[in-house]
């Protein structure tokens, strides 16, 4: 019997590397074309088939067998890989002549850092409109969710990072470019066997653990712990998929992810978190969630990116387990909103969590609602963030005592009616990072405009102060809360003595 465990010995290890040579991103969007690509990004195969007609080469048998989910000739496999060490493995299985593949291995590669190479999951069980569940362990792979985790992690070098709940291991993929040691957990055994696989295949060494939440890394600390947990919410009596799903409460598991972080931060180090979190009936939103902050003592920031009310998330998540279009379709859609209704959720926030462990007697903690666009890879703009935090609390004294230099990309935009001679709005907007907007007035656009580096914020209010006859003190009054602000959302390049 084969195994299930995807386990390879070294040498065969490096006999699926070689064979995997050539089978990129790059070669396969070439291979399928891009209707091809796109159709795959539906869950649809169609396109890409038609796309390989004709072609029996090593490229488009390992797309067939492992991207589409086809069966494939034995011959044509035992050509293109060490066919029967991925048998015996467990990654193959052959019935006569055709041959399937039972995990999906497929290039993987990031134009926003360059990281690239092969991950392992299980394919997806909606591929082509199939009906039918997941297994209760199956290993989800690249998603929306899992490329938005990677683009607004903080990219600076670290020594330890934490990959909580890895996966099939994209997350160790990205943080291998600016990480030295990486410990990725799951308490999936096939998802760490499909990480082991992945990123031995890609030449990443990570310490993979089994366990859950922190219970594999006991006390220790690291710079970096990157999670997008399973955090959907759904009732008790639901069968659950590891990969979104946990016996928490509600969104009790997010909550252990955030208040559990301190513990294992080190100093300086941060907590980065995709998911999502309830909206109920008995306390508003952002104040439920900074609550859950406040706790830990580190500095935080959390971005709502959308909201969802309980019968758009049912949906999206009883579709996800194949459940659409079954007889028990709507028996479980009403366990659902009963449970909701419980437990007294009225919405579901998705976006981000972020924590830095800034060791404040006092530390800055902010929730917000922004779903607008902004540049990716948002994780910079994060990182700038919690930079400008110290400058942001500055006493008024130092503040006014600095020359502030407006970040290049700032640009002004003015609303009014045509012909008319003045405008109605003045918008200052940010082209890069979170891409934030603020409306000023005479006085604020006076300072901001005049903010170059070369004279004090304290010069540049008694010069708008002269020019709009306003006494200093009293537009200090006014300006200065707000320029605080913006320096806390890094419209600033710089500020020095």
């Amino acid at each position: 019997m084969p195994s299930d465990d995807l386990s390879l010995s070294d040498d065969d290890l490096v006999r699926l590397r070689t064979a995997l040579d050539g089978y990129t991103v790059d070669a396969v969007v070439e291979a399928i074309g891009d209707k091809g690509q796109a159709a795959l990004a539906r869950n649809h195969t169609v396109a890409a088939d038609r796309a390989l007609r004709g072609r029996d080469d090593t490229l488009a048998t390992l797309t067939r067998l492992f991207i589409l989910q086809q069966d494939v000739g034995w011959s044509a496999v035992q050509a293109s890989l060490p066919a029967e060490a991925l048998l015996e493995a467990g990654i193959l299985a052959r019935d006569g002549d055709a041959c399937r593949a039972r995990v999906d291995i497929r290039p993987y590669g990031s134009p926003d850092d360059g990281a690239d190479g092969w991950l392992v999951s299980d394919h997806a069980a909606t591929l082509d409109t199939a009906r039918g569940a997941p297994r209760p362990d199956h290993v989800l792979g690249v998603s929306p969710a899992s490329t938005t985790l990677a683009q607004l992690t903080m990219r600076r070098p670290v020594a330890r990072a934490l990959d909580l709940g890895t996966g099939c291991g994209v997350q160790a993929l990205h943080l291998a470019r600016h990480v030295d040691t990486i410990v990725a957990t799951d308490l999936n055994e096939r998802a760490l066997a499909c990480a082991r696989l992945g990123l031995g295949l890609s030449g990443v060494s990570a310490d993979l653990r089994l366990g859950s939440l922190y219970e594999p890394v006991a006390d220790e600390l690291y710079d970096l712990i990157v999670t997008n947990p399973p955090f959907v919410i759904s009732p008790p009596t639901t069968a659950k998929f590891t990969y979104r799903e946990s016996s928490f409460t509600g969104d009790g598991l997010m909550r252990s992810v955030v208040t559990g972080a301190a513990d294992h931060l080190a100093p300086g180090g941060a907590l980065q978190v995709l998911g999502n979190w309830a909206h109920t009936k008995d306390q508003p939103w952002d104040e439920r969630l900074a609550g859950w902050i406040a706790g830990t003592g580190c500095d935080g920031l959390v971005i709502e990116r959308e909201v969802l009310d309980p019968y758009e998330y049912v949906e999206i998540w009883l579709a996800d387990a194949g459940l659409a279009g079954t007889q028990e379709y709507r028996d479980t859609y009403e366990r659902w909103l009963d449970y909701f209704e419980t437990l007294g959720i009225v919405g579901v926030g998705m976006g981000w969590f972020t924590l830095v462990n800034a060791g404040r007697q006092d530390p800055d903690v902010r929730v917000e609602q922004w779903p607008h666009a902004v540049e990716q890879p948002v994780g910079t703009a994060l990182a700038q963030h919690f930079d400008a935090i110290a400058d942001a609390r500055l006493s008024d004294e130092d503040l006014l005592g600095l020359p502030w230099s407006l970040a290049e990309d700032v640009v002004q935009e003015t609303l009014g009616a045509p012909g008319a001679e003045d405008p109605t709005h003045i918008v200052l907007r940010q082209q890069r990072g979170l891409r934030r907007a603020v409306e000023v007035d005479t006085a604020l656009g006076g300072v901001l405009g005049a903010c170059d580096g070369d004279l004090t914020l304290g010069e540049i209010l008694g010069a708008v102060a002269q020019l709009v006859d306003v006494p200093a003190t009293d537009l200090a009054a006014d300006v200065v809360p707000r320029f605080r602000r913006l320096v806390a959302d890094a419209w600033f390049a710089s500020a020095g003595s």
